[in-house]
């Protein structure tokens, strides 16, 4: 057990349980729980965490959310605050074990919303994904889109039906009067410290740039996504769970500046200064098993907007940067990174 967070004016720290704590984004926001003076507790299995991630002053327990609950360390406790960021994540990881996907983030959020409920804690925030929204006819995706999913055969869809039952798994408590909870869509969510081994795209151009290696971009490369930096993700995700008004409701969180992935990877070889030379590699030779991808994903921010004056303030060009920095150092993200505004 490590050095705990610093106390609140009120004369206690505030608790705060963040599973996934040792993943990408959820290291960051336990840096920021700390900074700020909270008592924050991490339950992470490391299957795609990396313990060194973990900065100093939180209390980690390393196991899935399902044993964590029942041991006595955390069995006990009532957390002022959650955030449930575990998850099976990446792309790469989904197609590759969608059984083990599956029953993570289902299993593993029905566990934690059971203990949530049993100790009086929360209110929860639930990391949700742009991919609920399945395949739309909409090139921008609100709030209160419906949903089409492709069918069962296609592997992709079974992370976006799995991310919608913990949706409603915690909007079912949240109107019971069990749990209060936010629900927050992330899309493309980047930043010093994320891997690319898990299929996500950023890193791997990174990664791939800094060797002097192609990089591959599938399918045609005029594909669009929206892609904000964990800084600033990480900003907005207390506010959402601390403004009353937000709870039991439902919010996209990201930028909604597209680019193509060809143009991505052409800006990561202009800002490195690489030399990488860019192709395009067929969805089926990336994916042999079958791939269904969406041409378009933008969110709508009204919502969040209105919620908490949500914007993105780091540009994507600097994201780059701190991403190729933390790479250079083995993945280790420094305190100004974090801080970054």
């Amino acid at each position: 057990m490590t050095e705990r967070g610093g106390e609140r004016s009120t004369g206690r720290p505030r608790r705060v349980l963040v599973t996934g704590g040792a993943g990408f984004i959820g290291s960051h926001l336990v840096a920021s729980l700390l900074e700020r003076g909270d008592d924050v507790t991490i339950v992470d299995d490391l299957s795609t965490g990396d313990a060194r991630n973990i900065p100093d002053g939180a209390l980690f327990i390393r196991d899935t959310v399902s044993g964590a609950v029942g041991r006595s360390e955390i069995g006990r406790e009532t957390f002022d605050q959650v955030y449930h960021l575990a998850a099976s994540v990446g792309v790469d990881l989904v197609m590759r074990d969608p059984v083990r996907a599956i029953e993570t983030n289902i299993e593993q959020t029905a566990a934690l919303l059971r203990f949530l409920a049993e100790t009086g804690s929360g209110p929860v925030l639930i990391a949700s994904s742009s991919e609920v929204y399945g395949k739309p006819t909409r090139r921008v995706f609100s709030e209160d889109d419906d949903v089409v999913y492709g069918p069962t055969t296609i592997t992709r869809w079974s992370y976006a039906c799995t991310k919608a039952i913990d949706e409603y798994l915690a909007l079912g408590h949240h109107h019971a009067g069990t749990i209060a909870c936010v629900v927050v869509r992330l899309f493309n969510t980047v930043g010093p410290g994320q891997v690319g081994r898990y299929g996500m795209v950023l890193p791997r151009f990174v990664e791939a740039a800094l060797r002097g290696e192609p990089l591959r971009v599938f399918g045609d490369g005029t594909q669009t996504r929206c892609f904000c930096d964990v800084r600033d993700v990480v900003r907005a995700l207390p506010r959402l769970l601390e403004t009353p008004a937000c709870l039991g409701r439902v919010f996209n969180l990201g930028s909604d500046r597209p680019i193509s992935i060809l143009e991505l990877a052409e800006m990561v070889r202009r800002v490195l200064g690489s030399s990488s030379e860019v192709v395009l590699v067929p969805y089926s030779e990336a994916y042999p098993e079958g791939y269904e991808d969406l041409r378009h994903r933008r969110p709508d921010l009204a919502r969040v907007r209105e919620a908490i004056r949500f914007e993105p303030l780091i540009g994507l060009e600097q994201t780059i940067r701190d991403i190729a920095d933390a790479i250079g150092r083995g993945g280790r993200v420094t305190a100004a990174e974090r801080a970054e505004m």
